[in-house]
């Protein structure tokens, strides 16, 4: 056979300037190794035929034929080459040359290269179903109506939509597994109008030298284990595998997320309204300090300067203080305190030594910090005992703090909304530290803004030169907008000055905070960026965001994580906000523009309580995205079965664990299923609406996920058609099974209850009723 092979590969060399049919029959010779098998993987040996005028790949496994991709129309192909496990061929009319090789005995190593094309279109798959990383995982069955009514005319950019590089197709009989090795400028669309499909589309930035991308294929078992062990290796071999207890050694206070929930503690105010003594201000509202505030929160702070003085009319009026009243108050108090400019002479008499000394120093030179602690005995000093010690504002999140404990809830992840919230209340982060949490603010380097915004910080940067200098122009040189199209993008390759800048005033007077959240940095979204004096391509966009997260995680020691949680930043982060519920349809009006609307998720301001509308308003999803981002049916662990003990993954921000009606309980049983630490934003308010249901699941969920988080997830099974009976399991001790259904269902001797957890611990045996 190999003598007969090498003589049609001669013929085929000799007729390499022909186009037609003698070059596609030489090309068409099936070819075949034995194959080895690994401890880990299981390699599955199979044989393959091109044919170079369509781009038709088959393979053949155990007798059956299966074709990789829907052939192209027939084309012009010249200069094909072919050895023994090799073939390439040029398309001249498309300027793409075509390499396909088998590689180790174990996959196809396909790779496209530009010639002057400047995209290409290649595969178009169809499949029974596809095993996808969109996000934590999803099974997507090709004729299903839900998925093709979402799907429909449906663009995804690859690298922001898919959380690891690979996609799965299940055959009646084994998997097609592409592995993608350039994640970079490509695109998949969807087509849905018998079976769904997908085209894969790359493009060719003319500012990128690298002109090529490719995939690797790998035949593995119709089998989600399967599918992600083997894209597992490939990470090992390619970037490397760290997993927490090899970064905890970096740093050990990453040990403080085994177990712990992660909790947005909403403490926007310094001042709340507990520590004013209303009726004693009552008798201060005709002083001239009432003015200056006025005047300050209007001109610097976008404040309600208006609602300010017809409250301030108002009360004069009354003999108390309405709720709307004290929050106008409240506000615009809070609002000066952030503002250099609130100290003058003539409104502020009296100084004590400490602010005495801060005013001779020069309040413009002062730190974030100490300017907060400045205006707190500045307001101190005119209010008197019409408001309490500065010492004593926020109190009520240092409440929140000591419950917690006092419930049992030893370990916690705390993020602050703003670093500015931990810097007007330093007590409470040391306090959070104190007991053992996690605790770091959010941070962005993702937008920037070209005047300040005290509202939006993280937007302006006191280098001027960024906003024209170093923003990102798409290829026909316009601006690309910053978000909700506001300012303008980063390019990140400038921004680690103004990282380092940030990070340093922000902890220069021994802010204790152990935690780090970047916004934005890991969700893939990157560009390419025209700006004639500062070409980057997507590639380099990316690595300049791994340099300023590893920057803050390797110089300042901080447990760092990030929106989106993509498998690129797997080394650096040690948690992700997003994988698991990521946003669900940004662009529906009813959830985000109609205020009217049932689905509507709320607004970015809080209509009671501290906690912003979007976050803790609770609201139910249509039934279409019910079915595609939460029903168990169709969800696939594929980013734990790789990176369960590398990343700790949760929902996004938007949709945290108690934020969808109806569905509190079941996404409790897939956070214990899937090793998901609950996500919730609390206030003193919604810690007490939900401390006992938050406290009583952690006693199940969080020595779970503490053991389960130092494991391999090593098993993963649908035990009932339905799909609703699913098992997991965690090293070689610890496992799942979970009942998604409203009626018990057998599980080998017993019966798992209706919408119940079932935890085995060795000879432990723990139980978990979701039915909220």
């Amino acid at each position: 056979m190999k003598k007969t092979l090498l003589t049609v590969l001669s013929i085929a060399t000799a007729l390499s300037l022909f186009a037609g049919s003698s070059q596609t029959l030489a090309a068409k010779a099936w070819t075949g190794q034995a194959v080895k098998s690994s401890a880990s993987v299981a390699y599955h040996d199979f044989k393959y035929k091109v044919d170079p005028t369509t781009f038709d790949i088959v393979v053949e496994r155990e007798g059956i034929k299966e074709h990789v991709s829907v052939p192209l129309k027939p084309r012009a192909v010249r200069d094909v080459k072919k050895t023994v496990d090799r073939i390439e061929w040029t398309y001249p009319n498309d300027k793409v040359k075509v390499i396909v090789q088998k590689k180790n005995n174990k996959y196809l190593d396909i790779r496209i290269q530009s010639i002057g094309a400047e995209q290409f279109a290649w595969p178009t798959v169809q499949a029974d179903n596809y095993m996808l990383p969109l996000g934590e995982g999803k099974r997507i069955p090709a004729n299903d109506k839900n998925w093709k009514q979402f799907l429909k005319e449906e663009k995804m950019t690859w690298g922001e939509s898919f959380s690891m590089n690979f996609m799965a197709l299940n055959k009646k009989h084994y998997s097609l597994l592409f592995i993608i090795e350039n994640p970079f400028n490509n695109e998949v669309s969807f087509q849905t109008k018998q079976k769904i499909g997908m085209t894969f589309e790359h493009e060719f930035p003319s500012i990128n030298p690298k002109k090529e991308y490719g995939f690797r294929l790998y035949i593995t078992d119709n089998d989600p284990v399967a599918v992600a062990k083997q894209y597992k290796e490939y990470v090992k071999e390619h970037q490397g595998f760290k997993s927490l207890e090899d970064k905890a050694k970096d740093n050990p206070e990453i040990k403080k997320l085994f177990g712990a929930p992660h909790i947005y503690l909403w403490n926007n105010q310094a001042l709340e309204s507990g520590n004013i003594r209303w009726q004693k201000i009552r008798n201060k509202l005709n002083e001239p300090i009432w003015s200056w505030i006025a005047e300050l929160a209007e001109r610097y702070a976008g404040g309600e300067a208006e609602q300010l003085d017809s409250v301030l009319n108002e009360m004069k009026q009354q003999q108390f203080a309405n709720n709307y009243q004290k929050r106008i108050i409240v506000d615009t108090l809070n609002q000066v305190l952030k503002l250099k400019q609130l100290y003058l002479s003539d409104y502020f008499p009296v100084l004590d030594d400490a602010a005495k000394q801060a005013v001779a120093g020069g309040v413009e030179k002062l730190s974030e910090q100490k300017l907060y602690e400045l205006n707190k005995n500045l307001l101190k000093s005119v209010f008197q005992d019409a408001i309490d010690d500065p010492e004593e504002w926020g109190r009520d999140q240092s409440n929140v703090l000591e419950e917690m404990r006092q419930m049992g809830i030893e370990k916690a992840w705390i993020g602050l909304p703003n670093w500015s919230n931990g810097l007007m209340n330093p007590a409470f982060v040391a306090k959070a530290n104190k007991q053992g949490y996690l605790i770091g603010p959010y941070d962005s380097y993702h937008s920037i803004q070209k005047n300040e915004d005290k509202e939006w910080n993280t937007a302006f940067f006191p280098d001027s030169t960024l906003y024209e200098q170093a923003t990102i122009s798409n290829k026909k040189g316009v601006k690309i907008g910053g978000f909700l199209d506001r300012g303008r993008k980063l390019n990140p390759t400038f921004s680690l000055p103004s990282v380092k800048q940030r990070v340093e005033d922000i902890l220069q007077d021994g802010i204790l905070y152990n935690s780090w959240f970047i916004d934005c940095d890991a969700t893939g979204e990157v560009y390419d960026d025209y700006t004639p004096d500062h070409i980057t391509t997507q590639e380099q966009d990316e690595a300049a965001r791994l340099n300023r997260m590893d920057y803050i995680a390797k110089e300042k020691h901080m447990v760092i994580g990030s929106e989106g949680g993509h498998d690129f930043a797997s080394s650096t982060i040690a948690f992700a906000h997003g994988i698991e519920t990521p946003v669900i349809k940004w662009n529906d009006k009813d959830m985000r523009e109609n205020k009217e609307s049932p689905y509507y998720v709320g607004g970015y301001g809080a209509a009671q309580g501290s906690i912003p509308e979007r976050y803790v308003k609770q609201v139910p999803v249509k039934e279409l995205y019910q079915h595609v981002y939460l029903d168990p049916a169709y969800s696939l662990p594929l980013f734990k079965l790789v990176y369960n003990n590398s990343v700790i993954t949760t929902h996004h921000w938007e949709w945290g664990s108690l934020k969808i009606k109806d569905e509190v309980g079941s996404r409790m049983l897939y956070e214990l299923l899937y090793n998901v630490p609950p996500l919730y934003h609390l206030d003193s308010q919604e810690w007490d609406n939900n401390k006992e249901l938050i406290s009583s699941y952690l006693k199940v969920w969080s020595p779970f996920h503490a053991k389960a988080v130092t494991q391999e997830m090593t098993a993963y099974k649908v035990l009932t058609p339905d799909r609703l009976l699913q098992s997991a399991e965690y090293g070689p001790n610890l496992k799942v099974v979970v009942n998604f259904s409203n009626k018990g269902l057998k599980h080998g001797h017993e019966t798992i209850k209706a919408r119940s957890a079932v935890i085995y611990d060795g000879k432990k045996r723990v139980t978990f009723n979701g039915n909220m």
